[in-house]
């Protein structure tokens, strides 16, 4: 890892820190390698520069400098302001230009640059160096007051709302209120005089807004650009990106001040963003869009609509040939898929940007195949190239195409699968129906930075406006939300609560579907199907496996949820529920018949009715599995959560068990506790009542024996739920065997099995080396491992776990990823206990971390031998499982 603390000078009185790097000129003082230093940004600028590919030359502040920003009360590090202005001198040198000079004006653009992409995060500042003095300069140099003016009004936009914090959409009123008077509709139409008038407009706005006036000298400027820049690292936005891509607050980011490139000149002018290949479904083929006469924001602002990359060939066949050269070479020298952006000025070609391009999960998993079978990266390589969490998008429902549609609006098919929602106007009403749990598509004229928490809790994006690459196309294909922009044939009226397209008007709150694979729009809840997945994620699927060392197990309760996970590559059951075969409608009455039963012979009657269904619902999953481990917990739920809630469900109880409403009232306050998670569950049921886990058992050794004879290869696990103490395994082990031991025996088969327990409670981690003595496995439930561990009820978490997140107090939600110091310094304890009892000890995990990648790499690490999840999760935990051997590797 490339440091500051690397780049020093020592005297005999001092040691300087160099904060600031300058690239151009043919040579540059950083390179790819610096990215951490240099952000991603500055260092790719850095090594284009020495590729000898044309960028224009600016300087790196680093992202120390940024750090220290933060640690000392947004105050800059000490000679700080002395480099930039060394580094600003010699910017003039190359450029030929001075800065905040009024004949030769050197005007620069302020970028922000984390070591890792965040698109449209932060804050940029464009055409900084402006003001009523050196724009003079600006015509004389261009001879076009139009363009020059054009700059001014850009900047003055741009520095109000960035820096000086002036709304956008104040400025932007101005702006259409200006069109609306000039009776025309594009920004390109208006003339000189609108946007010197313009100016002279949005300096009033200012003034009025901050009670200051627009501040004149471009180097007081630059430096509130930034400490813009700066503090943009940490705005709402940025905050929630970091929160859900996993990058850390700490980090900060670096700050690039380049020379200006003028892509709104004229016609022989122009913008755009390409990528090396198709962002969305991976081809490879050169995909972009470019604006003529414009700069950098109106391609991905969505106010014009772009051309395609491929016309570029027709409008200025020299410069397409060259920026195809140079996409070509960066692609093979970074041996990655490229996120390009580009300007032309006057036909000359500058790159401004390239980065590791974002792209869906579908793209992601064809360029890692495509690009080791072209030679550019080796098996281990393509493997590490998509990331687990990734697969999730591979996995959600589509539009069936077998059902007839009939869309009522058409825009760009920016990211592939499907949504399907009600529908909202904002990000706020977005999250707020998010969090009671219903689907929503999020409707925007266009969507913005702020917008990214709204996007993230909704199902998909419709936009009217914007292009492929504009912001919630790449927002969306990153989040792998289904997204279709530029729909042209919607109007949003988001203030009154609804779009109207084709004289449909459509009200906040009805549902949409999106087809993020044709753009199309359909009114109404549409039906979705499971997704196919495609020869290059089988072939990326069997080379993770060739690396994997850990076991892939899954949570499945039914014959179809373990045939799903068997086709996802599941090589075992780790947690089969039982007590959710119990809600079935045939089952709930025999379950009830069973609680109300005042005596062992009347529960045993009840049981008895139970147990050839049970025997059923084993029989089916046996038969999936077959040649594979099935691991059934018995039963674990307290009872009172098989009894009716309300009056009405009581009535019908008492109905159906031929009892008064009394009694089963009566039945219900004696089942009530106080904390049921605490109470008579698990193993205590099994206890108190052995009959029930007695019928449990039988029903699986029946159900194992019958298939067997029929020549199934059955191996079923009994897994003992909430074991505390030594003592209550060896008292439900004792019932297991003798029911085992009888139906083997009246069956007259062989059959391997194994018994043993969860480790769900800290006591059983601490005592794992007595409790392993009478076990075959572990299996940790981390789930409830986590709530005891914590002290936190599962069912009240949210009321306040948001906030500790929010507030830093801890970094992850602890039921979504393993809380490795605390509860997974409980389950390294109970793996060295239990393997120092029985070095043989089998042992897994079956809570929800088993899908997650990061509790994924922590399980490998402790040696365990598997890791269950759901079905979905299957691609993610094996992917997960080889990222961490290739990872130690």
């Amino acid at each position: 890892m490339q440091t500051a603390t690397a780049v020093r000078s020592s005297s005999k009185n001092k040691r300087s820190i160099k904060y600031v790097y300058f690239f151009g000129g043919g040579r540059a003082e950083g390179d790819a390698k610096m990215k951490n230093l240099l952000g991603g940004k500055g260092s790719n600028l850095a090594e284009m520069t020495n590729m000898g590919i044309p960028v224009p030359p600016g300087f790196t502040i680093n992202t120390e400098a940024c750090t220290h920003f933060y640690k000392n009360k947004k105050q800059y590090p000490a000679g700080l302001l002395d480099e930039v202005e060394k580094n600003l001198k010699k910017l003039e040198t190359v450029m030929g230009k001075k800065f905040g000079d009024v004949q030769s004006p050197l005007l620069v653009s302020v970028r922000s640059g984390a070591r890792v992409s965040m698109p449209g995060m932060m804050d940029t500042v464009l055409n900084l160096g402006l003001n009523d003095n050196t724009v003079k300069g600006l015509i004389m140099r261009s001879g076009s007051e139009r363009f020059a003016y054009d700059a001014y009004r850009r900047f003055c936009q741009m520095f109000g709302d960035v820096v000086l914090g002036v709304e956008h959409e104040d400025f932007e009123h101005l702006l259409a209120k200006k069109k609306k008077q000039r009776k025309i509709k594009l920004d390109t139409e208006l003339s000189a005089k609108d946007l010197k008038e313009l100016v002279a407009e949005y300096k009033a706005l200012i003034r009025k807004k901050t009670r200051a006036p627009f501040p004149e000298d471009p180097r007081k400027q630059l430096r509130m650009s930034i400490d813009a820049v700066f503090s943009s690292w940490n705005n709402k936005r940025a905050i929630t990106y970091r929160n859900l891509n996993g990058i850390p607050h700490e980090w900060g980011t670096a700050v690039n001040v380049q020379a200006m490139v003028f892509g709104n000149l004229g016609e022989d002018s122009g913008t755009g963003v390409a990528f090396t290949r198709d962002p969305a479904t991976g081809a490879n083929k050169f995909y972009g869009e470019y604006l003529i006469n414009a700069q950098g924001e109106d391609v991905v602002a969505g106010t014009r609509t772009p051309h395609p990359i491929a016309d570029l060939r027709k409008d200025m066949p020299v410069v397409y040939a060259e920026l195809v050269k140079i996409y070509k070479k960066l692609e093979a020298h970074y041996r990655d898929m490229q996120d390009l952006e580009f300007t032309i000025e006057d036909k000359k070609l500058y790159l401004l940007q390239t980065r590791t391009g974002k792209r869906t999960a579908q793209a992601a998993v064809k360029i890692a195949v495509d690009m080791e079978r072209e030679g550019l990266i080796n098996k281990r390589e393509a493997v590490l190239r998509v990331e687990p969490e990734q697969l999730d998008q591979l996995l959600h429902p589509m539009l069936d195409p077998k059902v007839k549609v009939s869309p009522i609006a058409k825009g760009l098919p920016a990211s592939p699968g499907a949504a399907v929602g009600k529908v909202v106007f904002t990000a706020d009403k977005a999250e707020h129906m998010a969090e009671k749990n219903e689907k929503v598509v999020l409707v925007r004229l266009e969507t913005s930075p702020e917008d990214i928490g709204g996007m993230a809790a909704s199902q998909g994006i419709l936009t009217a406006r914007g292009g492929m690459t504009s912001h919630a196309a790449v927002v969306g294909r990153g989040m792998g939300k289904c997204c279709v922009v530029g729909c042209g044939d919607i109007t949003v009226h988001s203030k009154d609560g609804y779009f109207v397209t084709k004289g449909k008007k459509v009200k906040e709150g009805d549902y949409i579907s999106l087809n993020g694979n044709t753009g199309e729009v359909m009114l109404g809840e549409l039906d979705l199907i499971e997704p196919k997945l495609t020869s290059d994620f089988r072939t990326l699927m069997v080379w993770a496996d060739s690396f994997r060392k850990l076991g892939v197990w899954t949570n499945a309760d039914t014959p179809h949820d373990s045939k799903v996970a068997r086709d996802f590559g599941a090589e075992g059951i780790g947690l089969c529920r039982t007590e959710h075969m119990f809600f079935g409608k045939d089952r709930l009455p025999l379950v009830r018949e069973m609680i109300l039963a005042e005596d062992t012979k009347t529960r045993i009657k009840a049981l008895s009715r139970l147990l050839p269904l049970q025997r059923k619902d084993f029989k089916g999953i046996f038969r999936v599995m077959c040649g594979l481990p099935v691991t059934i917990r018995l039963l674990d739920p307290p009872l009172h959560e098989f009894l009716p809630h309300t009056d009405k469900e009581i009535a019908e109880m008492a109905r159906q068990m031929k009892v008064s409403k009394q009694k089963i009232a009566d039945l219900m306050q004696n089942l009530h506790e106080i904390n049921p998670m605490l109470g008579h569950r698990g193993c205590r049921l099994g206890i108190t009542y052995p009959e029930i886990y007695r019928m449990q058992v039988r029903a699986i050794f029946e159900a194992a024996c019958e298939l067997t004879k029929s020549g199934y290869d059955v191996i079923p696990e009994v897994m003992i739920p909430l074991v505390g103490h030594v003592n209550e395994l060896i008292f439900t082990k004792r019932h297991a065997l003798e029911v085992a031991t009888e139906v083997i025996k009246k069956y007259k088969v062989k059959l391997k099995y194994n018994i043993g327990t969860m480790i769900e409670i800290p006591r059983a981690a601490i005592t794992a080396d007595e409790i392993a003595k009478e076990a075959d496995f572990f299996s940790f439930g981390t789930n409830d491992l986590t709530q005891m561990g914590f002290g936190f009820s599962r069912d009240d978490v949210g009321k306040f776990l948001p906030s500790y997140i929010e507030d830093g107090i801890l970094e992850k939600d602890p039921f979504a990823s393993i809380d490795i110091k605390g509860i997974g310094e409980l389950v390294k304890i109970a793996v060295e206990k239990g393997r120092g009892a029985k070095p043989s000890l089998k042992i897994g995990i079956c809570g929800e971390h088993g899908g997650d990648p990061a509790s994924v790499e922590f399980c490998y690490k402790i040696g365990l031998n598997y890791v269950s999840c759901s079905p979905y999760r299957i691609p993610i935990a094996r992917l997960a499982a080889a990222h961490a051997a290739l990872k130690e590797g």
